[in-house]
């Protein structure tokens, strides 16, 4: 006697249902995902403009009260003793790295009303005060302007 053959495996349905679920769950994964490598860079950005503050300070610490004119770095320049290179700007948005200056870096003397232009380059800073701002008027992951990195 001979026993009939039975196939053995998954029915289209079953595997679509399979595919779906899948789709589901990667649909609500990636932008997660997204917003977490947004996330990182926003803590980047602001790990390096705690070093750019530590380094000003430290040059206002041993010049007898007078602020760096520049955030420039190099073998010249006055932040040269307290930071080896200028840290970028990591976060996203509209930020477009001005690449005849380093790291992105914008740097000037005054500051648009006591705050940034919204231009989106690199880094902004006062010398008056030796404040330093991410030029950019986007808000973050967590609806907080860039400029306002480092007063909150």
């Amino acid at each position: 006697m001979k026993i009939p053959f039975k196939a053995k495996g998954f029915t289209l349905i079953e595997l679509m249902i399979v595919v779906a679920i899948l789709a589901t769950l990667a649909a609500v994964a990636i932008p997660k995902f997204t917003l977490i490598v947004e996330k990182s860079r926003e803590g980047a950005t602001k790990g390096n403009l705690g070093a750019i503050k530590a380094a000003i300070a430290l040059y206002y610490g041993n010049n007898a009260g007078i602020w760096p004119s520049t955030l420039q770095t190099g073998e010249s320049d006055y932040l040269s003793a307290y930071l080896s290179e200028m840290p970028s700007v990591k976060v996203t948005g509209v930020f477009i790295p001005n690449p005849s200056s380093p790291a992105g870096c914008l740097v000037t003397n005054t500051v648009m009303n006591g705050s940034p232009t919204g231009s989106g380059q690199g880094w902004l800073y006062d010398s008056t005060y030796g404040q330093v701002y991410v030029n950019s008027t986007i808000h973050d992951s967590q609806d907080i302007a860039y400029s306002y990195y480092g007063f909150q």
